[in-house]
């Protein structure tokens, strides 16, 4: 990959300091006004408002209780935050984890779930100080996509008893034999559960609806919980399930470890540290697409690292960086890490305060706020697009779901990540070959030096206008090191040009990346032209929805440079409009 073509010099490399500097340290050596602490303030309130009940429900849908889940957002998101490598990170319990923390507590015991979060700890701390978070962005879209929609459905089956306050003699961990078990069960529905659970969910989606800005979820259990009390409803509650909550963190204190026992969950660790990992670092890259800032990968991973440890010290669960609280954050005006720290005071006082009001919560509303987790989990677009994209993204994405539902999260990375692998060694055999056919593009790609020279010095001037070139096959290893490029052009220029003349074909990884580039151009106004897209390649961006609503396809950039310039184009556009 070359780039850019025309246009600003990239920066030097980070040294090792500044790689791992924490964000916080960078927004208080830039300045930390008043006006920022109110921000931060306000959007540190909200996210915690919405982590209160989440909390509680990952917690309880991981097989422990609910006050577990308020230690890893309290302790956990506040190491995230301070010693994070993102601006925005919101640290906390997450969904793709509960597969995975439901099996080991049901295996080892929260000993045993407290030691692996130690050791995923240890892992995420390492991995980041030997730089390997860049290579955690290299695995593909379609896995990604696979994975999480298999952890969704997990999620929904795994709520289906509370949903329905079905009476289960067993409830099996894995989901063939629970959706069985649920099936006998199915004479024991509770109506008044389906009642609070049906009515938390549609109070969380009318207010998503017609009234976005305000917290759903809290609303939502809240309702629910009243009407149970009010009502004298036969639910179960957290308060008869686990009696209560503590209005306490506890005393920081390590279980009893063992060499048998770390190895014995040593393969739990190994899961919690790789989809920490995955989902920190994808958190972090929507968290700078929506700002225009960019994180540092691998001081991210130390932090992750360190909050896991610091949670199963105070008995918590195992932290990831949390896409939708992170996004909540940003929508809700924060500045920096500061939001975050003080996210975690905030749901430290909700605990010590109204702890004893926790224990009327319904657990069919917590069950009616996961399914909804799971539905905004599931990614139903993006999982069809990918069915339809080809068929080796259809492939590798089913092999990664279908493992994860019924076989294991880990074993279901692995097999797509490899299949993604074969099926990029066949692609780069058969582009040998079309590759020769690329269309020549005159104003770039000659070899005599003087159209390129006079080109480059008409742009050179125009510091409105900068031309990327991508070169070579662009596919998901090289899609987050493009992507980060990429990613600033609405802070640089008004009008970008991204050639792909030099691209023999693309992934939908790589399609992926550039949707992300064109909706956040759009947003900031900036016109984005791609120029030099082979037939093959087109029909790939197209079927990602990079259509013309977004983007401007031209033949050449000599033709894409003169339309935004206002100058005729020497290319009839005709043709490749029809294409």
């Amino acid at each position: 990959m070359s780039l850019p073509l025309v246009g600003r010099p990239r920066s030097d490399r980070p040294d090792f300091a500044s790689m791992f500097t924490p964000k916080l340290v960078t927004i208080l050596r830039e300045g930390y006004h008043f006006s920022d602490f109110k921000a931060d303030l306000f959007a540190g309130l909200t996210v915690a408002i919405v982590a209160l009940p989440l909390s509680m429900a990952l917690a309880i849908a991981g097989g422990t209780t609910p006050d577990r889940g308020l230690y890893t957002s309290i302790v956990g998101g506040f190491l995230v935050s301070v010693f994070g490598g993102s601006r925005f990170q919101i640290g906390g319990p997450s969904a793709s984890f509960i597969v995975v923390t439901a099996a080991t507590m049901a295996l080892h015991g929260i000993d045993g779930l407290v030691i692996a979060t130690i050791m995923a700890g240890l892992m995420l701390a390492a991995a980041g100080l030997l730089r390997l978070g860049t290579y955690v962005k290299f695995i593909p879209y379609p896995v990604t996509v696979g994975f999480t929609a298999g952890i969704a459905a997990i999620i929904f089956a795994g709520q289906i008893k509370d949903l329905f306050g079905l009476t289960l003699q067993h409830d099996p961990a894995e989901l063939w034999p629970k959706l069985q078990a649920l099936g006998q069960a199915a004479g024991t529905v509770n109506p008044a559960s389906v009642g609070i659970a049906g009515l938390t969910i549609v109070i969380i989606v009318g207010l998503k609806r017609f009234r976005p800005g305000w917290p759903g979820l809290l609303f939502a259990v809240a309702a629910a919980s009243l009407a149970a009390a009010a009502f004298s409803l036969p639910v179960e509650t957290i308060g008869s399930r686990f009696g209560g909550i503590p209005s306490t963190l506890p005393i920081p204190h390590l279980p009893a470890i063992s060499i048998d026992k770390a190895v014995a969950v040593f393969p739990a660790a190994v899961a919690f540290a790789l989809l920490a990992a995955i989902e920190s670092l994808l958190s972090a890259v929507v968290s700078d697409s929506m700002t225009g800032r960019r994180h540092r990968s691998n001081c991210e991973l130390v932090a992750q690292g360190i909050a896991n440890i610091g949670s199963a010290l105070f008995g918590g669960i195992c932290v990831a960086g949390v896409l939708a609280r992170t996004a909540t954050n940003v929508r809700a005006g924060a500045h920096g890490p500061i939001a975050g720290i003080l996210h975690s005071a905030f749901l430290l006082l909700f605990m010590l305060v109204a702890a004893p009001l926790a224990s009327y919560i319904p657990l069919a509303a917590l069950a009616g706020v996961l399914v909804i987790v799971a539905w905004n989990m599931a990614q139903q677009h993006e999982f069809a697009v990918l069915l339809r994209s080809s068929h080796g993204d259809a492939v590798v994405l089913l092999a990664t779901f279908l493992l994860t539902i019924f076989k294991d999260i880990t074993l279901g990375i692995v097999v797509g990540f490899t299949i993604g692998a074969l099926l990029f060694i066949n692609r780069m055999s058969q582009a040998t070959a079309i590759e020769s056919q690329t269309p020549f593009v005159s104003d770039d790609t000659a070899d005599d030096a003087e159209p390129r020279t006079r080109y480059n010095s008409a742009l050179a001037t125009d510091k409105n206008m900068i031309v990327y070139r991508i070169t070579g096959a662009f596919f998901f290893a090289a899609a987050s090191s493009v992507g980060a490029v990429l990613d600033s052009i609405a802070d640089q220029s008004k009008t970008v040009v991204i050639d792909f003349s030099s691209v023999p074909f693309l992934d939908s990884t790589a399609a992926n990346t550039i949707y992300g580039v064109a909706k956040k151009a759009s947003r900031h106004a900036t016109t984005l032209y791609l120029t030099g897209t082979s037939r093959s390649v087109r029909e790939v961006l197209l079927r990602h929805d990079v259509s013309s609503d977004l983007v401007r396809y031209r033949t050449t950039i000599a033709d894409a440079v003169a339309e935004a310039k206002g100058e005729p184009m020497a290319t009839d556009e005709v043709s490749l409009a029809k294409a």
